[in-house]
């Protein structure tokens, strides 16, 4: 491997070990407030970060200022014939705290149409990639070229007073979710329709738009693009999107800053990028199974053969939550009403039956239960989106409703530079055997 990566790995392994067998014998072991072992493995538990727009509860599920999934599908105001909530209404509640008229969520339609002019030059920029980029590396360097744009940005480096920082955090939070469904249909009918590119209709809400200019006019697809955009917004502050979105804004790097950073996050495979996992793996089940329509006895075969490889079953367990992932829920309903029959969606709905049970025999897993990654897959390749590696992108321009939210929030609450106390593996030993206090150097 080379002198200096040998090397490397040889202590690693060594301190890999030591760090094993320690925790193994002191991982409760109480430090401040936390035990040894969150210090060393995500910090799993530690109550650290503020949230104001939603809250994730293990066995409730997401609940965004206090309201539920289905609550929100129900009080939410709908977009002319519609029965899916509008997410410029979600967007409305987590911002102020309370549901919003219909005329509000209008009103923030209308303000979005207006401010979502995208300059040519971020254009220029993702052409300037090659065309096997992934879509969210194109999304974020699209996101990136967009900064110039960024008023805070210009406003700080004039001088302004802190107590305005929230008021152009805010405009510029507006800019940015107004422009990023042409930036993201942008790169999908540039990799994946040949260029061919559609401009965007004024008449039409945020998600509804979003779909038109990726190029599905399917009245039914747009109300999918408005529950997708909904429950996909937030998941309160610690995941790695939102908590990264915060912390870089923390230094008072602007939204556009702040929001690429954190979809870089989102793009792991253990956080957004999962969705793309979980149809390409039930793919490559149909394939080897050569069917399209597998048994349940079939997929449970795989199940065991996936797990026994050594690999997870994508799209089931979630750090937090301890039942079936509510927005699960809301799109199972969402496939029930508008395609019942489609075989791709019953091998979801089949899979949902078979994996808990033989994950639960295992004695390992807390959460056997499927997250929202397990089903939204299917449902976009029921019309026709198969073009998985995309729906990252998808999360992403949703997720940009929370996260700037939040945003919004902690320059509005003057919340300081985030900046967690960290310690060796030297001086945790030290801390054990009572020579050293776990803060020192």
């Amino acid at each position: 491997m080379g002198i200096i990566k040998d090397r490397f790995r040889a202590k690693a392994d060594i301190v890999a070990t030591d760090i094993k067998e320690m925790l193994k014998e002191h991982g409760d072991k109480v430090i401040g407030e936390v035990h040894l072992s969150q210090i060393y493995q995500g910090m799993r538990g530690i109550t650290g970060l503020v949230s104001e727009t939603s809250l994730l509860d293990a066995h409730d599920g997401i609940r965004f200022r206090s309201y539920s999934i289905p609550d929100l599908r129900k009080k939410l105001a709908k977009a002319p014939g519609g029965s899916e909530p509008l997410p410029e209404g979600l967007f409305y509640l987590m911002l102020c705290g309370e549901l919003p008229e219909d005329d509000d969520v209008h009103h923030i339609s209308s303000v979005l149409q207006r401010r979502s002019h995208v300059p040519n030059h971020v254009f220029d920029t993702i052409e300037s990639l090659p065309m096997n980029t992934h879509p969210m590396t194109q999304f974020v360097i699209g996101v990136m070229a967009l900064q110039t744009e960024s008023q805070f940005a210009k406003k700080y480096a004039a001088g302004m007073n802190k107590k305005d920082y929230w008021e152009i955090v805010f405009d510029d939070s507006m800019d940015l979710i107004a422009r990023l469904p042409r930036i993201a249909a942008y790169i999908y009918r540039r990799k994946y329709k040949g260029g061919d590119h559609i401009q965007p209709n004024g008449l039409l809400d945020w998600a509804g738009n979003f779909a038109h200019m990726m190029g599905y006019e399917d009245e039914s697809f747009k109300e999918l693009m408005r529950l997708y955009m909904t429950i996909h917004a937030d998941h309160e502050g610690g995941n790695v999107s939102a908590h990264t979105v915060h912390l870089v804004g923390s230094a008072l790097s602007d939204p556009y800053l702040a929001y690429a950073a954190g979809m870089n996050g989102l793009a792991g495979p253990l956080h957004g990028l999962a969705n793309q996992e979980v149809i390409k793996w039930i793919f490559e089940l149909l394939e080897e199974l050569k069917t399209e329509t597998p048994t349940k006895e079939q997929i449970a075969e795989y199940v065991k053969k996936t797990l026994s490889e050594g690999k997870v079953v994508p799209g089931y367990g979630h750090a937090v939550l301890r039942k079936t992932d509510p927005r699960f829920d809301a799109q199972m309903e969402f496939g029930k009403k508008h395609m019942p029959d489609d075989p791709l969606v019953n091998t979801v709905w089949n899979i949902y039956e078979v994996v808990p049970p033989i994950l639960e025999s295992l004695g390992k897993v807390k959460n056997p239960w499927p997250n929202v990654d397990a089903h939204s897959g299917a449902l976009l390749v029921h019309y026709g989106m198969k073009e998985y590696e995309f729906y990252t992108v998808l999360f992403a321009v949703s997720r940009a409703l929370g996260v700037l939210a939040s945003l919004c929030w902690d320059r509005a609450l003057g919340f300081p530079l985030e900046r967690p106390k960290s310690v060796s593996t030297r001086v945790v030993k030290l801390w054990l055997e009572g020579k050293e206090t776990i803060w020192g150097d």
